[in-house]
């Protein structure tokens, strides 16, 4: 039963007594003011410091956006405008029910801000049509025409027109989709934006979230969109309701659906029209491209801050490309990088101290929100005193300790390069026999995928990016080549690139790399000798090794390299430690299954399509299979 507005003001008015008493009697009362505050809600303290009102703002077009305004109701003094844009929704809607959180973290609510929660297009309360990552409109037409980024600009010029006690300056944040709108906000930046931060934010959809260079990331696209992408028959408050899976056994569900197609028509019962629209584009076509905001960073806010986490399994790439695109495209912001062991969106709640069975040595997700998010907003937007964060403050794995940057990656970085070796060594001497091609073969069964965890499950596991690996590695369809007892501390900072040399007896195949730190006996605990803990992975579908946007088949038992990107690192092996090196062609369902038989598009393949497939991952001098590592000395 909801309460009338009379009964939140009577509640209300006894919180503030209750607050007041403590504070009267506090020194004859110690525990009172304690008690009383404890009694506070976080949806309470929120509604004894703000007012809440909801608006439809107009857009160019006429379409209006339903929009969620809370101002201090301490009016003295000025405050900054803080926004998020999101697909997710504003709730809870109405003008008298309060939100328990507002901003990125308690620290703004205390300070002081105006915040701005909004529905994008089309999305639960706002008008107009949705669309997936909307393509950005680099040279508009028409005064009507409308991207991400002119619906930013038409709410700010809005927000400093009808919202009171403002200072005049404007903030974004989000995480992930919402980072992804952060991120359009800020093109061709309006002039009130002063500091955005981009946290997770998608770059390029074919190569985050549910394409990883090609290979489609099952579990995750089918949770994802389950949940969130079935089509709107007008605006709502609700939320749809998504279909239930019949079994928490996510391998053995999507292994039985058998194919693609029969997934959709079994678990998600056609009801999410983009998965199928995905299905028609398993190339990089034009759907895919207009769909990348990098190329479209330009002009951007005067201080960014772009934030991510070593763990996050879903927006990685997009991360580090939208810092890199942005220092390249606009060499006079002021564009910093935050790195911390978290997994997607980790950074915003929780401690950060550990993931899994790996520990972090303190809470780096708290440290983050006081130390560096929150600082960064209040320079910017208040004038407040505080040192501008560095071009990269990261966080080193494998050592636990926060490091400062002017440059990322670092400057003094020099490459090594590790060669997969005879009887399963990983060295940094490469191999010198020229006169034969050896090897080491495995068959992959799409029948009998790599499970890519331990775990009984349907969805894609945060734990899995740091899981101990040797479940994999004990299965005859993973080759593991690794070093001997490290001498001395590695420490890898910056891009992990990987060429494998790979001859196959079927015309297409996947390969999985993962990058692993093998401990000492008892380093993570007594319980788990010789932890595998991975420190990055990926995988590529092979059939894209030369172009994402044309296909080829590969050319049975040809030598043929194929090169892929681990993305960006700070990882310290330490001595006594090992590195390994894991190559595999499955990873279900995590990823779902290439049938081994090249078809013109992969997503339709037939029961009869798959078929078992040996694959060789060549180790000679002439075919050298190797990781580029770039080390700090």
């Amino acid at each position: 039963m909801r309460y009338s507005s009379t009964r939140r003001t009577c509640a209300t008015l006894f919180l503030q007594l209750a607050l007041v008493f403590g504070c009267l009697f506090s020194p004859y009362f110690p525990h009172s003011l304690a008690t009383a505050q404890e009694a506070i809600s976080p949806e309470s303290t929120i509604r004894l410091r703000y007012q809440k009102s909801e608006h439809m703002i107009p857009m160019r077009d006429g379409s209006k956006l339903h929009t969620t305004v809370f101002s201090p109701k301490d009016t003295t003094r000025s405050y900054p405008i803080l926004m998020k844009r999101t697909p997710y929704s504003c709730a809870p809607y109405g003008s008298d029910t309060y939100p328990t959180s507002l901003g990125p973290s308690e620290h703004f609510m205390k300070a002081g801000y105006i915040f701005i929660n909004q529905d994008v297009r089309g999305r639960f309360l706002s008008e107009g049509t949705f669309q997936q990552v909307t393509p950005h409109i680099a040279n508009k037409k028409s005064p009507t025409d409308f991207d991400e980024s002119s619906d930013t600009s038409d709410t700010i010029d809005w927000l400093l027109k009808n919202v009171a006690n403002h200072n005049g300056r404007v903030g974004m944040f989000g995480i992930s989709y919402p980072g992804f709108y952060a991120s359009a906000g800020m093109i061709d930046a309006h002039l009130a934006l002063r500091a955005v931060s981009p946290q997770a934010p998608v770059g390029d959809w074919y190569f985050d979230d549910f394409l990883h260079n090609g290979a489609f990331f099952l579990a995750h696209a089918y949770r994802w969109l389950n949940n969130n992408a079935h089509e709107r028959t007008g605006p709502t408050t609700e939320r749809p309701t998504p279909e239930v899976l019949p079994s928490v056994d996510g391998y053995q569900l999507f292994l039985d659906a058998n194919t693609i197609e029969e997934i959709n028509r079994r678990h998600l019962k056609g009801k999410v029209p983009f998965w199928s629209e995905m299905m028609a584009h398993p190339n990089r076509d034009e759907f895919w491209k207009k769909r990348e905001i990098l190329p479209h960073l330009k002009n951007v806010a005067p201080a960014v801050m772009v934030v991510t986490g070593w763990y996050d399994a879903e927006d990685l790439y997009g991360s580090f490309k939208t810092y890199q695109t942005i220092e390249r495209q606009n060499p006079t912001a002021n564009n910093v990088l935050v790195v911390g062991p978290w997994i997607h969106g980790g950074w915003a709640s929780g401690d950060g101290d550990k993931l899994g069975a790996v520990p972090f040595g303190s809470k780096t997700a708290a440290f983050y929100r006081a130390e560096i998010e929150f600082p960064f907003f209040e320079k910017y937007l208040k004038d407040v005193e505080h040192s501008a964060p560095a071009e990269a403050t990261v966080f080193e794995t494998g050592s636990n300790t926060w490091r400062t940057f002017d440059h990322w990656p670092p400057r003094d970085i020099s490459t090594k390069t590790l060669y997969a070796r005879e009887r399963g060594a990983l060295s940094f001497e490469p191999p010198i026999d020229t006169s034969k091609d050896s090897y080491d073969e495995f068959v992959s069964d799409p029948a009998k995928p790599v499970p890519y965890t331990e775990a009984i499950t349907p969805r894609m596991t945060v734990e899995y990016m740091t899981e101990d690996q040797r479940f994999a590695a004990r299965r005859p369809d993973v080759v593991v080549y690794q070093t001997e007892v490290l001498e001395t501390d590695w420490v890898a900072a910056g891009p992990l690139d990987v060429d494998l040399w790979v001859t196959t007896t079927g015309t297409d195949a996947d390969f999985i790399v993962k990058l692993i730190d093998v401990q000492p006996d008892g380093i993570i605990a007594s319980t788990l000798p010789n932890y595998q803990m991975m420190v990055r992975s990926e995988v590529i579908r092979g059939r894209f090794r030369d172009s994402f946007e044309h296909p080829a088949p590969f050319d049975v038992g040809v030598a043929t390299k194929v090169h892929l990107e681990l993305l960006d690192v700070l990882h310290r092996f330490k001595k006594g430690h090992r590195i390994m090196i894991q190559i595999q062609s499955t990873w279900f369902p995590l990823i779902d299954r290439n049938p081994q038989k090249f078809v013109e598009n992969i997503y339709l393949a037939k029961p009869e399509d798959f078929q078992k497939a040996t694959h060789r991952i060549l180790r000679s001098a002439t075919h050298p299979t190797n990781v580029r590592m770039s080390v700090l000395p």
